[in-house]
């Protein structure tokens, strides 16, 4: 079939072009908040020394989870500190912080009226599933012409990237709620305001919580990729690496990222069995 190939991209060229001639003003705005959530987080993660750094997430550690957690916080960080990725480390757990805390107040919101409102879940689920099975490294295109080199585009890459399991989670944990109880807060004359905060969100934690956790998850996945649109942190050594054929120094990032993922994983998966324990 010799039928005339659909100028796609073209479409999305010009599209890109005329949003950056148009909406420039705005892109500059989005990018130093982002990149003043980004220093701060880091210079506050940099602040203090190493070991009193160490010993306060072990403390942290220990009061969330259990004594395994901690004693795996103390020795992992230990370890990235003598690998000497500890600056580096705090750079990429800057820029992951940044992008979870972004996805988790734009998601929760976008899951809560998808969970109220049919229609709008109707039109954002098929948006989650394009977010969710583009390749990452797609997101660095736009996200560079906007934004230009360094961490904002990372950010941005990441939150496209992250946020789709928060707003899943949260939609389905709120419409979990069973409906009896929900009709018993109606007939108690609870405003929705009401329903939602001393009833649904409740229940829904648990849900919501796991779809937090993938954010971070998913937000960690994306710092070696972020490092090819400069991007700094241990990302950048992963990348440098692979460009060198570094085993060794690949090795050595790698472990760090994988102390961090674990670490935030166990932290954010304990955070709530603590509070129901509570």
């Amino acid at each position: 079939m010799n039928l005339p190939k659909i100028p796609l991209g073209r479409w999305i060229e010009f599209l890109e072009s005329w949003l950056t001639d148009h909406f420039g003003p705005f892109f500059g705005a989005i990018k130093a908040v982002i990149a003043a959530m980004v220093g701060s987080i880091e210079t506050a993660l940099t602040a203090l020394p190493a070991l009193v750094l160490i010993v306060l997430i072990t403390a942290l550690a220990y009061w969330i989870g259990r004594w395994r957690i901690a004693l795996f916080a103390f020795i992992g960080l230990l370890l990235i500190d003598n690998l000497g990725f500890w600056e580096l480390s705090m750079q990429s757990l800057a820029l992951v912080l940044t992008a979870s805390i972004l996805s988790i107040v734009i998601g929760v919101p976008i899951g809560i009226l998808c969970a109220r409102h049919t229609l709008l879940q109707n039109i954002v689920t098929p948006v989650l599933d394009f977010m969710q099975t583009m390749p990452a490294f797609v997101y660095l295109l736009p996200a560079v012409s906007f934004f230009s080199l360094g961490v904002v585009p990372g950010v941005i890459a990441s939150i496209i990237f992250a946020i789709p399991p928060t707003i899943r989670l949260t939609n389905l944990g709120i419409r979990q709620v069973p409906e009896e109880l929900v009709e018993a807060a109606d007939a108690f004359g609870s405003t929705p305001a009401q329903k939602l905060v001393k009833l649904q969100l409740p229940i829904a934690m648990p849900t919501i919580m796991a779809g937090v956790n993938q954010t971070i998850m998913l937000s960690l996945s994306m710092v070696v990729i972020s490092s090819m649109i400069g991007a700094q942190g241990v990302g950048a050594y992963v990348y440098r690496a692979v460009t060198q054929a570094k085993t060794g120094v690949g090795f050595e990032a790698g472990i760090a990222i994988v102390i961090m993922a674990i670490l935030l994983d166990r932290l954010t998966q304990n955070v709530f069995k603590k509070k129901k324990s509570n």
